[in-house]
């Protein structure tokens, strides 16, 4: 690889630091082992940019210091054909949102501020601090860069001197009203989006983009988020091609009318006049990812049908712009939009248009793999899906109009595509970022017609060629009502079937999700693996990636068939004479399975382990932040009555607790507020009660995942010990 020289010798002199530079050293590698200080330290590809002329691709790599307990992330720019790849930057802080603004300038962020820079050659050149952007999260450029919009929080709380000006050191929060605190946080500030002039080095007076909305206006006790929390991103909002209009994604709403509701609509605002329309008014699930055809005449966005339940299908709406310009004053665009997924069976993820406006390329989990598909524009409409009940082999069609691109036998994750169109305008090539089980994300171009793959970044390949490497098969198991449930199983480098293996069970969190070819640092079935242990992943109920009735049949239910699929799928393991002891492990939703399979896998189980795990469901019910879920889940409060709730809360896990005889590590973060510590410290404190062999590891700074380095090395430490402890022979 071709190193460019260092950006210092721009106008902004790097602050001096006394801690080494956080960049891509060598790995050094013991006996093929990968470790949890290995695995932090692979490099972390993404976001490739493509030029306007389709020529370069930029993006990014991030690098981690475990004893610096950080990462810090670099750009990089190399040819559409994967050539002479360099490094544009190398500073002390992290460049991120890098974006083009002509075929040799960039734009891009690093500690707060944004920035531009000329490309000359294999360097980055002449960067310059743009003024007006103090504050600013994140940023896109209008399709001609005249124009810029951007995230910047707002205050959204009530602090102690608003009240009493006078008791300046208060640290009191008062409160009113539901939605406090969110994810990780106590929600004192909210996100909104700005949209202002750009000519190059300066941002213009802004204009808050949801002050447009004169028909539901935000209050001083009513504050919306744009984009939605906790994860939503710029990927909310769009230009159109002409930069007169944005689309965006927001739900409108707050405190406990936020709380009970996913309804998310997509608004359409008139950049010049501020004039706001609801598009998907009457459309009660979230509405998202709203994307507007390269002519301007259509705009396609995903969308769920109901409200409250946010694992409902993915569905991908298209609009009929012309119809909606025309018609501004309408109260329901409904009839101006089609679904062009009745008759598909899963679930659409990221969209792309065909540069002739003809097609749209999206990404969607099928049978445990993410692959890419094409659906045209103009087919027929209305169709039903065929085989919707159907687990196991895959349709025989997908629907009309609609084509799998990537191969089955493809084990990979691809993510959301850009396209490189030849000169006809035709798409000649598919630039996006695949992973799998073995390895992290790289950046590839995909054949839009073959569906044919090559890597294109090769950033992990010296380190992963010095590993032993584990072996992956699916199987398909009959479950106790004689469906066919799909389980990855990873087996230990050098498998040999002559001897015998411990087994790590994995219980999805969600629990609406799939176990498919990912690759984390959180939970990284590859490390588990090359521990000595045999892993088996069941996508049991609930997952998301076998048809819809597949997904819905967990709610309701936590006790019932997904935990009959976990224990079906280690007796099917336990036949073979390979396998030997085996461990229950998961997080969230996996972290109740293990906590409810403590009480009920009739000694199956030499040891469990259980992070954020829902242990008291009826106190969850009443600690937790985002109340549609529990609500459309469990079958409503525990206060209902009904017979859904009364077996729901009836069947908590901690109503087993008599049952339990399993050693158990329980592991929580206490900036958990989707599962608050109070769940994993009572689930801990039962089992020491009953006499159960028992561990509590808690981290202070830790949400719902455990992220900073030096936290995970250490909870991959004890993961492991304790698994050894009970499981090895």
């Amino acid at each position: 690889m071709l190193l460019a020289s260092a950006i210092c010798s721009c106008s902004e002199k790097q602050p001096e630091t006394t801690e080494p530079m956080i960049t891509k050293t060598e790995i050094q590698v013991e006996n093929g082992k990968l470790t949890p200080e290995i695995m932090h330290r692979l490099g972390k590809v993404g976001d490739p940019q493509l030029s306007p002329n389709y020529a370069k691709i930029l993006y990014g790599v991030s690098y981690t210091s475990i004893e610096q307990n950080k990462g810090n992330r670099e750009l990089f720019l190399m040819n559409a054909d994967g050539t002479e790849n360099v490094k544009l930057t190398s500073t002390a802080k992290s460049e991120s949102n890098a974006r083009w603004i002509s075929d040799s300038q960039i734009i891009y962020m690093r500690g707060g501020k944004l920035y531009t820079a000329t490309i000359e050659g294999s360097a980055l050149k002449n960067e310059k601090e743009v003024a007006g952007a103090e504050g600013m999260e994140s940023f896109e450029l209008s399709p001609a860069g005249d124009k810029i919009m951007f995230i910047k929080s707002i205050k959204a709380a009530q602090k102690p001197t608003d009240v009493y000006p006078d008791l300046a050191k208060s640290s009191g929060r008062t409160y009113s009203d539901l939605m406090y605190r969110h994810w990780d946080h106590f929600v004192e500030e909210v996100p909104h989006t700005y949209v202002a002039s750009f000519n190059g080095s300066q941002v213009g007076a802004p204009t808050d983009i949801l002050a447009g909305d004169t028909a539901n206006p935000e209050t001083d006790t009513k504050k919306f988020e744009l984009p939605t929390l906790p994860f939503g991103g710029l990927e909310q909002l769009a230009w159109t091609p002409d930069g007169k209009y944005i689309a965006y994604s927001c739900r409108k709403l707050a405190g406990r009318d936020y709380a009970f509701s996913t309804n998310t609509d997509i608004y359409l605002y008139n950049v010049e006049t501020g004039a706001t329309q609801n598009l998907t008014a009457g459309m009660m699930g979230y509405d998202t990812n709203p994307v507007f055809s390269p002519d301007g005449k259509q705009l396609a966005f995903i969308s769920m049908e109901r409200d409250g339940y946010e694992a409902d299908k993915q569905r991908l709406f298209v609009v009929d712009m012309n119809k909606v310009l025309a018609n501004l004053d309408a109260k329901d665009f409904r009839g101006f939009m089609k679904e062009l997924t009745t008759d598909y069976k899963y679930n659409v993820e990221s969209i792309a248009w065909s540069p002739k406006s003809d097609k749209i390329y999206f990404n969607s989990c099928v049978n445990a793999l993410t692959a890419l598909f094409s659906v045209d524009v103009n087919k027929q409409v209305g169709l039903p899906i065929l085989d919707n009940e159907a687990t196991g082999s895959l349709p025989a069609s997908y629907g009309a109009g609609i084509t799998r691109i990537t191969a089955t036998d493809a084990w990979f994750d691809f993510d959301g595509v850009s396209i490189i169109p030849n000169a006809e305008g035709e798409v000649e090539t598919l630039i996006t970022t695949n992973k799998c089980m073995l390895r992290p994300a790289e950046i590839v171009k995909v054949n839009p017609t073959t569906g044919e793959f090559a890597q294109l970044t090769t950033e992990n390949k010296e380190t992963l060629d010095k590993l032993d490497e584990p072996t992956i098969e699916q199987r398909w198991m009959t479950t106790v009502d004689g469906k066919q449930m799909h389980t990855w199983i990873l087996y230990p480098p050098h498998f040999d079937k002559t001897k015998k293996y411990p087994a790590i069970l994995m219980c999805l969190g969600g629990p609406q999700g799939t176990i498919s070819q990912g690759f984390s640092t959180r939970w990284n079935y590859r490390l588990m693996a090359q521990q000595g242990y045999i892993v088996i992943l069941p996508n049991r109920r609930g997952t998301t990636a076998f048809g819809q009735p597949w997904c819905e049949q967990i709610s309701k239910d936590y006790m019932g068939l997904n935990m009959q699929d976990y224990l079906r799928a280690v007796d099917v393991m336990k036949q073979e004479p390979y396998v030997g002891k085996v461990a229950a492990t998961g997080a969230s939703y996996g972290g109740f399975s293990v906590y409810y399979l403590a009480g009920i896998h009739q000694n199956r189980f030499s040891a469990l382990i259980a992070h954020a795990g829902i242990f008291n469901q009826e106190h969850m019910y009443m600690m937790t932040e985002e109340m549609w879920f529990p609500t459309f889940d469990n079958g409503g409060a525990p206060w209902d009555g009904t017979p859904q709730t009364n077996r729901h809360y009836g069947n908590s896990a901690h109503k087993l607790v008599k049952n339990w005889n399993t050693p158990i590590l329980v592991t929580h973060g206490e900036m958990d507020y989707r599962v608050p510590v109070d769940q994993g410290m009572a689930a801990f404190n039962a089992a020491r009660m009953m006499g159960v062999d028992a561990k509590l590891l808690l981290f202070p700074e830790e949400n719902h995942w455990i992220l900073k380095p030096q936290n995970s090395v250490h909870w991959n430490r004890e993961f492991f010990a304790w698994l050894d402890k009970y499981c090895k022979e």
